[in-house]
């Protein structure tokens, strides 16, 4: 008896829970949507009483299109549906009323302008009883014939006119539809979404409702006017610009360059001056050594750093090089990659270390590494020539501003991912800050600062060619050269080369890794 009266106590707690929970929900999606609220309570609770998609049909959504999605914040889904939209309302406006025949009319034009001369030469030829006579009327001909084919090619684009005016209403009808199922969904996502996040958008103001109306009238009626009637408005079809404005530009540009060369000028001395003291250092290493030696360093290397197996195919790759005659150009290469690679991990270590723990300073650095790593290597190798010439110099700048940010970024990433509580534990037991550093942090951080070495080393590999341009020997010279004249067996073979340096270097920063 005591235990039927428990589970029915036990029954009435959970029903009031449920009715409070459900009365609050109904109160949160009467705040959320703010309009219509009985209709999306319904719709909501069917929505959210399966785990699968729930059709449901929403006609306001529908007819609205992507205002609506607009208006409700839903731009991801507003977006994608006003493209489609647009080409619907597009295909019916220049079906019905577009200028189909306008390409055909202005080839018709082209034409008949090129055949108006020739008309004319042959009547001199005739008048002249020049031998030509039947060359240019077999010209004439042919250009008559081809004026009677554009024209029938007009009128049978023409008289399609209707059918592709009901392929956009057919493109209209889909679209509308599936905006009207799937709109109480997405506002169902977004309702959830808002109920963790307050400062998301809710309900529906004048402001996000006249936008989305402007947005979509603009764009639909720009659309549908530039294609149904082209050549009409010059503007649609070409952008309003001033060539004074690009020269402007340039003579901006050009002083500023002029400006940073001569005041600069005993800065970049210095900066080339050590980097060939680096560069000269490793050449003398790599190039000058004899070759048992470097090889046999390199093969010991690899088998300490990654193992017996990968060792042995180093040393096939470098039998390759040398039995192909590319081992003082392969070293070369080595070189300026090392020079390269080692300023670049010298640099960009200490940096990330310092952007790690000062969040601003990174916010400030990350815009200049997206600029290094999106511009193309063509373009920023412009102010690297201005600045210190052609030759390894340059070659060595450009490859570090190609391949020296993913240290950084690396670096920053390793020591903000060391756990919190791992360096709270280490304070509590008394760590000073180079302590905590050094035997925390770093260790913590070590596997994602390898990383960054790695794609350092291959990113500044990949400049091998590109470098070549301006003066760097090696490997990318002959790469270069067989792309000049089109000699296949040797670009294949040098490409071959790099590749192997690359899976060299690549087990030996991986190897230590592991």
């Amino acid at each position: 008896m005591t235990e039927n009266v428990t589970n029915k106590l036990d029954d009435a707690i959970d029903f009031e829970i449920a009715e409070k929970y459900a009365a609050e929900r109904r109160e949160n999606i009467r705040t959320f949507v703010q309009t219509n609220p009985d209709y999306y309570i319904a719709q909501f609770d069917k929505i959210g009483g399966s785990a699968r998609f729930t059709p449901t049909f929403n006609l306001t959504a529908g007819i609205l299109g992507p205002i609506w999605f607009g208006a409700r914040g839903l731009w991801m889904w507003a977006l994608p549906f006003l493209i489609v939209e647009t080409l619907g309302y597009v295909q019916v406006v220049r079906g019905l009323f577009g200028d189909l025949a306008a390409d055909a009319r202005e080839r018709i034009a082209s034409i008949e302008g090129t055949l108006e001369l020739r008309r004319q030469q042959l009547q001199s030829a005739i008048e002249s009883q020049s031998d030509k006579v039947d060359v240019y009327r077999r010209t004439v001909e042919s250009l008559e014939a081809s004026i009677g084919d554009i024209r029938l090619e007009a009128q049978t684009i023409a008289e399609q006119g209707i059918w592709i005016a009901l392929t956009g209403l057919i493109i209209l009808i889909i679209i509308k539809g599936a905006q009207s199922i799937v709109a109480n969904s997405a506002l169902e996502a977004q309702f959830s979404e808002w109920l963790s996040d307050r400062t998301k958008r809710s309900g529906i103001s004048v402001r996000q409702l006249a936008l989305s109306s402007l947005f979509m009238v603009i764009i639909v009626g720009a659309a549908m006017y530039h294609y149904s009637f082209p050549g009409q408005l010059e503007m649609l079809a070409k952008f309003p610009t001033d060539p004074d404005i690009r020269l402007t530009g340039i003579l901006w540009v050009e002083a500023f360059f002029t400006f940073c060369v001569t005041q600069g000028e005993a800065l970049f001395d210095f900066i080339t001056y050590g980097i060939r003291l680096i560069l000269d250092a490793l050449e003398l290493v790599f190039v000058n050594t004899p070759w048992i030696v470097i090889a046999s360093f390199i093969v010991l290397l690899t088998w300490l750093t990654a193992g017996i197996r990968t060792a042995i195919w180093s040393g096939a790759f470098l039998a390759y090089m040398g039995l192909l005659g590319f081992w003082v150009k392969a070293m070369t290469t080595l070189a300026l990659l090392g020079t390269a690679a080692c300023l670049s991990i010298a640099i960009g270590i200490p940096l990330g270390m310092f952007c790690a723990r000062r969040p601003r300073f990174y916010a400030f650095v990350q815009p200049v590494m997206d600029f290094m790593q999106t511009m193309p290597a063509f373009v920023f190798m412009i102010p690297v020539i201005a600045f210190f010439g052609t030759g390894k110099p340059a070659a060595v700048v450009t490859t570090m501003i190609f391949g020296g940010t993913p240290v950084v970024r690396l670096t920053v990433l390793g020591l903000r991912g060391v756990p919190e509580h791992v360096r709270e534990a280490a304070i509590s037991f008394g760590a000073n800050k180079w302590y905590l550093f050094t035997r925390v942090d770093l260790p913590l951080a070590s596997p994602s600062i390898r990383a960054g070495i790695n794609q350092t080393i291959m990113l500044s590999l990949a400049m091998v060619v590109v470098a070549s341009l301006i003066g760097a020997k090696g490997l990318g010279e002959d790469v270069l050269e067989a792309l000049q004249y089109a000699n296949v067996g040797q670009g294949i073979l040098a490409g071959f080369s790099i590749l192997f340096c690359a899976m060299i270097l690549d087990r030996l920063v991986q190897g230590a890794r592991k």
